[in-house]
């Protein structure tokens, strides 16, 4: 079952379920990007009320084989309750569709109002005051998702230091296309990796792009796919990478603001405390690790398993992630 009126009708049972028999979907509408899921835009509409919300679903309703660390919608579903209840900024869950129902494997959450792309989020005179804010909100949202006891949370991969190292090192060997800059990360990281922090809950992918900002800042944390157990200086790491500046190379953290200042928030919100140093090795690991990433995208279009322009120029971008490590290279030493 994968068209728009199978997907409608499947709402239409369940809002009527929930909302009353008189409820009615509206404005069914199916948005761009997500590239490994479903994501509709609908309403609900139960007499003088209109509740917008967001449908996340496998595609066809049905959940193919999946990486290791890409994470199951019940699970993602279960994660957002959970750091909701926590006090992070997401959108709340409605309902959760199991594999085998009228709309297959799937979740409803709200639709919260605000902008993904980054480039605008740094650049639009409207999100001033939010840039202003930003870094302050997202090191309290990483240390209320770091507070997550583990025991109320599903199943997850654990993932620390270690094992990332050797997982993107098996990738990279495997094109036998050796790089110098990514030969000397590898070996720099295997020779200088920190003592693992106490495992917490990890976003694995917090960063511009997947947070909804609007005029205020931060209004949701999304994409939690790739959420698993692990380092937290790995989720502070990945946000200062220098693909997720958009250009604003100058602001380390997200292309907005500046590292002293999320740790100093992230410590207030009860995570640990960190200095700038202790994410050096973090965000050396994160530029490595997207490069590596942009190595597989390539591969895959010129195999032709995904002869999209968007794999072909994701790959083009390995010189920058080569660029990205000597600048940090170039940097260790200079923080506190």
């Amino acid at each position: 079952m994968g068209t728009a009126n199978d997907i409608e009708k499947g709402l239409s049972d369940w809002a009527s379920e929930h909302y009353g028999v008189a409820a009615a979907i509206a404005g069914l509408r199916r948005l761009s990007g997500g590239a490994s899921q479903e994501t509709w835009a609908f309403e609900v509409e139960a007499g003088e009320k209109s509740e917008p919300l967001i449908l996340r679903r496998a595609p066809g309703g049905t959940a193919a084989a999946r990486s290791s660390e890409a994470i199951t919608l019940a699970i993602e579903a279960a994660l957002l309750e959970a750091t909701d209840k926590a006090g992070v900024r997401v959108p709340g869950v409605r309902h959760v569709s199991p594999p085998g129902s009228a709309l297959g494997e799937a979740f409803v959450m709200k639709r919260v109002a605000g902008e993904t792309l980054g480039r605008k989020i740094l650049r639009d005179a409207e999100f001033e005051t939010a840039r202003a804010r930003l870094t302050q909100q997202c090191g309290e949202a990483l240390a209320r998702i770091h507070s997550v006891p583990l025991s109320g949370v599903p199943k997850l991969p654990t993932s620390l230091g270690r094992n990332q190292i050797d997982k993107y090192e098996a990738v990279y060997r495997e094109f036998n296309l050796p790089r110098p800059v990514f030969e000397l990360a590898f070996a720099w990281l295997k020779d200088n990796e920190p003592e693992p922090a106490d495992p917490v809950l990890v976003h694995g992918d917090f960063r511009l792009g997947n947070l909804i900002v609007d005029e205020n800042g931060l209004a949701a944390v999304l994409d939690w796919e790739l959420a698993h157990i692990g380092d937290p200086r790995e989720d502070i790491a990945w946000l200062c990478v220098n693909s997720w500046r958009f250009g604003q190379t100058e602001n380390r953290v997200g292309g907005f603001g500046q590292l002293d200042e999320l740790l100093d928030a992230y410590a207030a919100a009860g995570g640990a405390r960190y200095r700038p140093a202790d994410i050096d090795w973090w965000e050396i690991m994160g530029s490595l690790k997207w490069g590596v990433m942009c190595m597989t995208m390539y591969g895959a279009f010129k195999t032709g398993a995904d002869p999209s322009v968007e794999r072909a120029a994701i790959g083009r971008r390995v010189s920058e992630n080569e660029i990205d490590l000597i600048n940090l290279f170039e940097g260790l030493g200079r923080h506190a």
